[in-house]
C-alpha cells in the first residue's frame, strides 16, 4: 500500500493563494507599463554657441554639458539610494518577498511532525489495537477526537472495520490522498516565488539596458561611459533582487518537499499497521489469543482438594 505525494490534483492550491499570486503578477505588469510611459529620455541640452575668429580673435571649444546631471553619473551603494534609483520596480519584489516569508513560516509551523504524526496518540492507538483492547466504536471515538493527519487516515481504515484487507487498505489510501494534498498545499506558491521573481528581474534588466541606451543616444557622441556604467548597474539591480527573492524561496521549497516526503512514508508504514488489525484476516487472530487464558479454570484445584 503506497498513496505518493504526486499524484495530487491541481485544485488542492487554494483560491486566495492563486489571487494573491494573480495580484503580485498584476503590479508587475503596472509597474513596467509605469516605468515605460516615464522614461522618455532626456532631451539634449545644446551646446554654447562657438564665436568665430573675426569676432573675437580667439577660437573656444564648445561646453560639453552631460545630460545626465551629477546624480547619475554615480553607481548607488547605499540601500536608500537604491531604493529611491529602483522606485517602482520595488513594489513586485516587495510583494513576492512577504508571500514568501509568510508562507515558508506557515508551512514549517503546520508540518512540524508532531502536529502531523503526534506520539501520544499513535504509540498508544497501536499498541491497543495490537492487544486487542479496542472495538471499532471505541477506535472511531478516539480518532475523531484527534485532529492529526495521521489520526484521519486511520479513521478512513477504521470505518471499514472487519472488511477484506483489500477494502481496508483502499480507503486508507483515499483518505492519505487527501492528508497528502493538505500537507502540499502552499508548496506550489514558494514554488511559483522562486520561478516568477528572476523573470521579473531580467525583464527589469532589459528595461533598464533599453533605458540607459535611450540616454546615450540622446546625449549623442559626446556622451560619458560612466553614464551608460551607471545606467547598466542600475538594470541588474533588479535580477539581484530577483536572484535574492527566488534562491531562499527555492531552498525552502526543496527542504519543505522533502519533510512532506518523509511525513507521507512514515504515515503509509504506520496505517499498513492499522491495516492489518482492523481488516477480516486479522480480526479472526484476536479470538484465540483472547481465550487461551480462560482454558484452565481457577476453582478446579479447590474442589479437588475437597
Amino acid at each position: 500500500m503506497r498513496f505518493s505525494p504526486h499524484s495530487i490534483s491541481p485544485h488542492t492550491c487554494s483560491r486566495h493563494t492563486a489571487a494573491t499570486l494573480a495580484l503580485a503578477l498584476l503590479f508587475s505588469v503596472l509597474t513596467v507599463v509605469v516605468q515605460a510611459q516615464d522614461t522618455t529620455g532626456p532631451t539634449p541640452v545644446p551646446s554654447a554657441p562657438v564665436e568665430s575668429a573675426a569676432d573675437s580673435g580667439v577660437t573656444r571649444t564648445p561646453a560639453v554639458i552631460s545630460s545626465a546631471g551629477p546624480e547619475s553619473s554615480g553607481i548607488p551603494t547605499h540601500p536608500v539610494e537604491i531604493i529611491q534609483k529602483m522606485s517602482g520596480w520595488l513594489v513586485p519584489f516587495v510583494i513576492a518577498s512577504v508571500i514568501s516569508v509568510w508562507f515558508t513560516i506557515e508551512r514549517v509551523v503546520v508540518l512540524r511532525r508532531s502536529r502531523v504524526i503526534p506520539r501520544g496518540f499513535v504509540e498508544p492507538f497501536l499498541e491497543d489495537l495490537h492487544k486487542g483492547k479496542l472495538d471499532s466504536a471505541t477506535a472511531l471515538s478516539q480518532c475523531k477526537k484527534n485532529d492529526s493527519p495521521v489520526a484521519a487516515i486511520f479513521l478512513h481504515g477504521v470505518q471499514k472495520w472487519g472488511r477484506p484487507s483489500i477494502e481496508v487498505e483502499q480507503a486508507v489510501i483515499d483518505g492519505g490522498e487527501r492528508q497528502i494534498g493538505q500537507l502540499r498545499r502552499h508548496l506550489r506558491v514558494l514554488n511559483g516565488v522562486a520561478t516568477v521573481t528572476p523573470l521579473l528581474g531580467l525583464l527589469g534588466t532589459v528595461v533598464g539596458m533599453i533605458q540607459a541606451f535611450n540616454d546615450i543616444a540622446s546625449a549623442g557622441a559626446m556622451g560619458k561611459a560612466d553614464q551608460l556604467a551607471a545606467g547598466i548597474a542600475m538594470a541588474l539591480l533588479t535580477t539581484a533582487f530577483g536572484l535574492a527573492i527566488a534562491i531562499p524561496s527555492l531552498i525552502m521549497y526543496m527542504y519543505l518537499s522533502g519533510r512532506v516526503e518523509t511525513l507521507v512514508m512514515e504515515m503509509d508504514e504506520l496505517s499498513q499497521k492499522v491495516v492489518r488489525h482492523v481488516c477480516a484476516e486479522g480480526l479472526s487472530v484476536r479470538p484465540t489469543q483472547k481465550q487461551r487464558p480462560r482454558t484452565t479454570p481457577a476453582a478446579e484445584p479447590s474442589e479437588a482438594v475437597a
